[in-house]
């Protein structure tokens, strides 16, 4: 008598996912799909009820706004998680939306970190997207993530240098062999500049703004370096004299030079990676170029200023703001011949 059968439930393929889990912003990658969620990383929360009343977008645009009963918060900080809970809320509610809220086979998620995440972050992390509904959590550091993104061959024996201009963090590294040989996590991002402009029309014409207007005076006539001089914006907020609404015209001009610190930092950190670069790598850049993603590659002539201060070839990736999440896609859907690569996983 032959033996008995095995019967399976087939509850359909796992959807593997790869996450830029980001300062201002959380992409999600599903594995044979693309990009399919790009949000703010943003968290509107009742204060009586401790219910979720928004995420993402509608959440965002709270900000600034909300009434005595209601927070919006931003729960991570220059790159890190600085509200533990509400991180796991909002990596729950972004991956049932991508996946449906019904997950009978939890999916494997690769989700990217600043370089230099420490331990104890790193499990933060994967402890956030474990309870947000993950079944297995692997890491990757995101300069490496924004390189693979950007299709640059991170594992042949070249040296290659990324810049990866985020939210809360400029990410830099020189990459070789599917690993991270030089690297630096530098403290200033877009919302850096984004606070530099806040702070330059304070002190400078006693205005105060916010934050949502001070992205979009960088966005508009933001430029790292030469801007036009015919560029001019006109921008309301709130005369701190007198507490009254005031309007004022500004030049291209005025907002590089009130970005002028976060830029500095940044060029500063390129150089202290280049200048420690062993001499055969150093010398693939000069011919392999610096590769600029991340949302700040956006900025106006960034590219010319890092170019004239490095004396590099400079080149912005195709799809900058997507090249981390499409970095942890690939890893993710090459898991098995991507054998080289530095991930971290518990």
């Amino acid at each position: 008598m032959g033996k008995k059968a095995k019967r399976y439930w087939r509850l359909g393929p796992v959807k593997d996912l790869g996450i830029d889990l980001g300062t201002a912003n959380t992409i999600v990658y599903v594995k044979g799909k693309g990009v399919v969620l790009k949000e703010p990383s943003v968290v509107a929360i009742s204060l009586n009820t401790n219910s979720i009343l928004a995420v993402g977008s509608e959440a965002k645009d709270m900000l600034g706004r909300t009434p005595a009963n209601i927070a919006a918060i931003r729960p991570l900080k220059e790159g890190a998680i600085a509200d533990f809970e509400t991180t796991r809320r909002m990596l729950k509610y972004f991956i049932e939306k991508t996946l449906g809220k019904n997950l009978w086979l939890k999916p494997r998620v690769i989700i990217s970190v600043p370089f230099g995440t420490t331990q104890v972050e790193k499990r933060a992390v994967i402890e956030a997207a474990h309870q947000g509904g993950a079944k297995e959590v692997f890491l990757v550091e995101e300069p490496l993530a924004a390189a693979i993104g950007a299709g640059l061959p991170v594992e042949e024996p070249v040296g290659h240098m990324i810049v990866n201009i985020g939210g809360g963090t400029t990410e830099i590294a020189v990459i070789s062999l599917g690993g991270i040989v030089r690297g630096v996590s530098v403290r200033s991002g877009g919302d850096a500049l984004n606070r530099s402009i806040i702070d330059y029309l304070r002190k400078n014409f006693r205005m105060e703004i916010g934050e949502r207007t001070a992205e979009n005076i960088k966005i508009q006539i933001g430029y790292a370096t030469s801007p036009k001089s015919e560029i001019k914006m006109e921008v309301r907020g709130i005369n701190l004299r007198n507490s009254l609404p005031m309007a004022l015209e500004l030049t291209g001009e005025e907002i590089t030079e009130a970005m002028q610190e976060p830029l500095t930092n940044m060029l500063t950190g390129i150089k202290k990676i280049y200048e420690n670069t062993p001499a055969q790598l150093a010398s693939d850049i000069i011919d392999t170029g610096i590769t600029l993603t991340g949302g700040g590659a956006l900025l106006k002539n960034i590219d010319k200023l890092i170019a004239q201060e490095m004396n590099l070839p400079v080149t912005i990736a195709e799809d900058p703001i997507d090249c981390v999440a499409l970095g942890t896609g690939k890893i993710i859907s090459q898991m098995k011949t991507l054998t080289r690569l530095a991930l971290y996983h518990v």
